[in-house]
């Protein structure tokens, strides 16, 4: 049975910035790891609507977080980085979510220098957040998750984005000390020009965060950075959101259709990606695969049915992960 790499792994062998989904739940994540995405990214905002229909103002626990990074870690194929906040508190509170969150499955936690949620543009003082650092860094310490410091520093500040880019080199330089592998993130930044000051400062490895797009003069949107400029200022990841808006966008085009003609016909006829004719998402997540593996073991014939009626198999042209590594 082939092992899931570790996010380590993969960073080594990439001499490319890699575009990192956001995801909220167990199908957001299997949706990423179909289209060949290599790494995955548990955004707390999307989390939040996702399971608590609420935004992102601190209304999702530790408890919750531990909850979602299991089932999604346990059933992924791809390594998932999971959000934290600020830990959820001091450095004891950073210690026992990082403790927590790497025995749930999760590849790297990302921690931020905010004061809390309601006052998420006011930093920490640095010795403040360098102790949360330290913290999780010693939670972390001989296993493979690792931890990315992250800045909510203002780039349009420039006095404040030379203190967010310094604190966070001093984080890499921390982790760096201990024999550990530490991310830079600088979550503000929103173009080149600001990637390649921070790239002046923080000479670690660093994540480029939420990366957009902006219309040009044609009317069309355009990345407002891209992967191969990234690269060269030495980012490793960038993250992007886009699950929790594609599946709002679906489910809102179908189901006004589908109550407009008080049918579910719209959505047998259209499936533009996969061009599955029904109104079941299970083939996507490829049911027969788990009855075969039953099947080796007991050397039966069971087929998967839904109480009788044949599922769809797995939609062409995606990749299929080996069972074994979602489970």
């Amino acid at each position: 049975m082939a092992s899931k790499k570790t996010l380590k792994q993969i960073l080594d062998a990439s001499d490319k910035c890699i575009l990192v989904p956001c995801v909220y739940d167990c199908a957001s994540n299997h949706a990423v790891e179909m289209c060949g995405f290599p790494i995955s990214l548990l955004s707390g905002g999307e989390l939040s609507l996702a399971m608590n229909g609420a935004i992102d103002y601190g209304f999702t626990g530790l408890t919750d977080l531990e909850w979602m990074v299991s089932r999604i870690s346990q059933t992924s194929s791809i390594p998932l980085i999971a959000d934290i906040e600020d830990g959820f508190g001091g450095p004891l509170a950073v210690y026992r979510a990082a403790k927590r969150l790497s025995k749930a499955g999760a590849a790297a936690i990302q921690l931020e220098d905010s004061a809390d949620m309601e006052e998420s543009t006011k930093l920490l003082p640095r010795d403040k957040y360098l102790a949360k650092v330290r913290a999780a860094l010693d939670a972390l310490e001989g296993t493979d998750c690792l931890l990315i410091a992250r800045s909510n520093a203002d780039p349009f500040n420039p006095e404040e984005m030379k203190e967010g880019c310094e604190r966070l080199q001093e984080a890499i330089d921390i982790g760096a000390e201990r024999g550990q592998f530490v991310i830079a993130m600088m979550v503000a930044i929103i173009n080149y020009e600001q990637a390649a000051e921070m790239a002046k400062i923080v000479t670690g490895p660093k994540i480029f965060a939420d990366v957009r797009a902006e219309k040009g003069e044609d009317g069309h949107y355009h990345p407002a950075v891209t992967m191969e400029q990234l690269t060269g200022l030495g980012f490793c990841m960038c993250s992007t959101h886009y699950t929790l808006k594609a599946a709002m966008e679906g489910m809102l085009e179908h189901g006004l259709r589908n109550f407009a003609y008080q049918s579910v016909a719209y959505t047998f006829e259209n499936a533009p990606a996969t061009g599955i004719e029904s109104f079941s998402a299970s083939g996507m997540f490829d049911p027969q695969a788990y009855v075969q593996l039953e099947n080796s073991y007991t050397g039966g014939d069971k087929e998967y049915t839904i109480v009788g009626h044949k599922v769809e198999d797995y939609p062409n042209g995606f990749v299929r992960p080996n069972i074994k590594e979602r489970m």
